[in-house]
């Protein structure tokens, strides 16, 4: 699964990666959003922007990030989730 290795590879003390665009159907999906969410609670992890659009991540994906989202170590200051994600109305609650 790409999402689980980019995933590691954002949490490796040698990354410097600021913004990570994975926008336009590459299907992260659900799973794709948890390895996601679990980086950015990375102390490594140093990423600020973050573009997941079109991704079919759903309301368990939005729950995923909006729990990275409110963790200590998350730097993240911007999340595109626009387009075909289904996040729904339990999502957008989560996020909110």
């Amino acid at each position: 699964d790409g999402a689980k290795y980019l995933a590691e590879a954002l949490c490796h003390s040698n990354c410097k990666l600021l913004t990570l665009y994975l926008g336009g159907r590459n299907n992260i999906g659900p799973d794709g959003a948890k390895y996601l969410a679990g980086a950015l609670c990375h102390s490594n992890c140093n990423l600020q922007t973050l573009y997941l659009d079109n991704n079919n991540i759903g309301s368990d994906g939005a729950k995923y990030l909006a729990e990275a989202l409110c963790h200590s170590n998350c730097k993240l200051l911007t999340l595109y989730l626009g387009g075909r994600n289904n996040i729904g109305p339990d999502g957008a609650k989560y996020l909110a």
